[in-house]
């Protein structure tokens, strides 16, 4: 895992953060893809664009993972 995130139990639930915030990587995901720049989203989170690409580096992680169940064609 990215050394920028951390899951903390005792930080937001344990939702993956921003190291030294509490922003989650959610959130970050979330404000690229409703079309804010990484330069919008530092500036709105007090964050530094290293966290931001690492926030999409961790979201990478995740899809990377996850297991492929192709449907059955007829």
């Amino acid at each position: 895992m990215n050394e920028r995130i951390i899951i903390d139990p005792s930080i937001r639930h344990g939702k993956p953060v921003v190291w030294g915030t509490r922003v989650p990587v959610q959130r970050i995901i979330g404000s690229l893809a409703g079309g804010a720049t990484p330069e919008e989203v530092c500036e709105k989170y007090g964050i530094i664009d290293a966290d931001v690409r690492a926030a999409l580096g961790y979201a990478e992680e995740l899809v990377e993972a996850e297991a492929a169940h192709p449907l059955p064609t007829s």
